[in-house]
């Protein structure tokens, strides 16, 4: 099993764990301007999607474009027949995080390896800067940070270790404690249990084939 901890590590000559500026930094001042000056003008986070594998040259890339950018790293020990490899990976696969007015977009867009911003309806959408600061904050302190897949409160999930390894339920969250939810539904009750969120998985849901149409006569 592969060995994980979060840190501000470097891969090549360039620290691409570092946010360039600081996140906490605002370079723009979301906070600081008026309705009119917060919009295209004002500096934001973005998510930049990558091809696949190619994180770290867009990040090296954005260094020499002088792009404010932040690629959050994680180490991961990797196992082979003869040796161990210690490789320092994306923490988000296929994401390089930009900081820029929106009307610099396309400074961003030509960075070869860059595919899109991600948005919706066509347009970027900004990423809170609070979720970039607490990630940045758990690598500075040495969390065991790993990618992992998201789970929404109402989903059904299966616990993965332990006594209860292989039981299903709908995941709930309240006052930041997870639970696991098991119900009779023939007779409408339910009874919950603490989860550790790193010991569960997503329950992939299959649809029913839809029945074949009788043949006619």
């Amino acid at each position: 099993m592969a060995e994980l901890c979060g840190r501000g590590v470097e891969s090549t000559s360039q620290n691409l764990n570092r946010a360039e500026p600081p996140i906490s930094e605002s370079a723009g001042g979301e906070s600081a301007c008026g309705e009119a000056a917060c919009g295209e003008f004002a500096a934001h986070w973005f998510a930049a999607y990558t091809l696949p594998n190619h994180e770290k040259s867009v990040a090296r890339q954005m260094s020499e474009r002088s792009i404010p950018h932040y690629l959050p790293l994680y180490e991961t020990v990797r196992q082979w027949k003869d040796r161990k490899m210690r490789l320092d990976l994306p923490l988000f696969p296929g994401y390089v995080f930009v900081r820029m007015p929106l009307q610099n977009r396309l400074k961003v867009i030509q960075v070869p390896s860059v595919i899109r911003l991600v948005g919706f309806g066509g347009e970027p959408a900004a990423i809170p800067e609070a979720e970039l600061t607490a990630i940045r904050t758990c690598l500075d302190h040495d969390c065991k940070l790993q990618p992992h897949p998201v789970l929404l409160a109402g989903q059904r999930v299966r616990i993965t270790r332990g006594a209860l390894t292989g039981v299903e339920g709908i995941l709930v969250r309240k006052k930041g404690i997870s639970r696991l939810v098991l119900s009779i539904g023939l007779i409408t009750r339910a009874v919950a249990v603490e989860v550790n969120i790193g010991e569960i998985e997503a329950v992939r849901v299959v649809a029913p084939h839809a029945p074949l149409a009788a043949p006619k006569s």
